[in-house]
């Protein structure tokens, strides 16, 4: 007598699946553009800048946010939601202020000259730089989707799901910034 064993496989969650397909398309993306970068910088009307100080506290503040972002997921899987609200609700403030920084980083770029007409240096820092903050902003909303869930005084629902599916992504556009800021740093 031949016995069949089954073996249940472990699927992944479709919204997890799609996260991981958009990610893979933004990498693609910052990929192609980092790669322009790297084309045009050998040309020789290329022209090297300092980059501003406040894209190093912005680095700080997206790195920090990760940290109180993988703490919020694991209060919410302990369900600890007094700490999940207060861990989510400083993530994403941390986001915001993430993106102040990055916008006084242009604002300095701006004050001493270097503008999108200045060369096509700071034209593919600018485009680069903007584009990774739109994820972001895109990060933030998610977060604050995430925040109004989380004190919504009817529904409780403590699916893990969609706040992985946030933490993945925000986790993954501190990966990408550090990549960037580290590419930008490399390439001066």
């Amino acid at each position: 007598m031949a016995y069949t064993v089954r073996v249940q496989r472990k699927k992944i969650h479709p919204y997890k699946f799609n996260m991981w397909v958009a990610i893979a398309a933004i990498v693609m993306m910052f990929g192609g553009l980092t790669s322009a970068y790297v084309v045009m910088h050998g040309q020789s009307r290329w022209v090297s800048f300092q980059l501003p100080h406040q894209f190093i506290f912005s680095t700080t503040i997206i790195l920090l946010s990760s940290l109180t972002m993988a703490l919020a997921v694991k209060s919410f899987r302990q369900h600890q939601m007094n700490r999940y609200k207060m861990l989510i609700t400083i993530t994403a403030a941390l986001g915001v202020v993430f993106m102040i920084s990055q916008f006084m980083g242009f604002r300095f770029l701006y004050a001493h000259g270097v503008n999108l007409t200045f060369n096509v240096s700071a034209s593919l820092l600018f485009i680069i730089t903007g584009l990774h903050m739109l994820h972001v902003l895109g990060g933030v909303i998610a977060l604050l989707v995430m925040f109004f869930r989380a004190f919504r005084s009817r529904v409780r629902s403590y699916d893990p799901v969609p706040v992985e599916v946030a933490a993945t992504y925000w986790h993954f556009v501190d990966i990408l910034w550090i990549y960037l800021f580290g590419f930008f740093i490399w390439m001066r």
